[in-house]
C-alpha cells in the first residue's frame, strides 16, 4: 500500500519494493517509472508496448511483486482481461463501469464473515477473495 508522501511516485514504488528485499536495477526502474505515469488501470501488454528495451519477464516480474507488496492491485475487466492500478487503501474491492472503462475503489469489506461462513458451511479452508463489481458509473447511467 502506498503512503503519502512528498516525493516522487516512482521512488514509492522502488521503496516498496525495499522494504520488500528486492534490488532495483535499470530495467526495474523504468517499469516502475512507466507504472508511476499511468492514470488510469492498465495491462502488462501496454506497459511493455511503453518499454521497448524491457524484457517481458521483468515487466511480469515487476508487476507481480508490486501487487505482492500491496503497492498495485489487480483489475479484472468484464471481458476477462486483467490490468494493474495503484493501490492507496490496502484491502479492497473496485466498482467498474462496463460502458466508459472507469474503476473506483470500494473501500471496506463486510463479505469477509460471510465468505468465512459459507466456506466452514462447506469444510473449505479461505485464503483469499477477490471481488470486481459491474455496471454503469453515474456518467454512463441513462438520464
Amino acid at each position: 500500500m502506498l503512503r503519502k508522501r512528498s516525493y516522487a511516485l516512482a521512488d514509492q514504488l522502488q521503496e516498496a519494493l525495499g522494504e520488500q528485499g528486492y534490488r532495483t536495477t535499470s530495467p526495474r526502474r523504468a517499469v516502475l517509472q512507466a507504472v508511476a505515469g499511468q492514470e488510469r488501470h492498465f495491462t502488462a501488454e501496454q506497459l511493455r508496448e511503453q518499454l521497448p528495451k524491457v524484457g517481458r519477464a521483468t515487466v511480469y516480474r515487476s508487476l507481480r511483486l508490486l501487487v505482492d507488496s500491496g503497492a498495485l492491485c489487480r483489475v479484472l475487466l468484464e471481458d476477462g482481461t486483467l490490468h494493474y492500478q495503484l493501490s492507496h487503501h490496502g484491502h479492497h474491492h473496485h466498482l467498474l463501469c462496463v460502458e466508459c472503462g472507469s474503476s473506483q475503489d470500494l473501500l471496506g469489506c463486510d463479505i469477509e464473515e460471510q465468505l468465512h461462513e459459507v466456506s466452514a458451511a462447506h469444510s473449505f479452508q479461505l485464503s483469499g477473495h477477490w471481488l470486481e463489481v459491474y455496471g454503469l458509473c453515474q456518467d454512463c447511467q441513462p438520464q
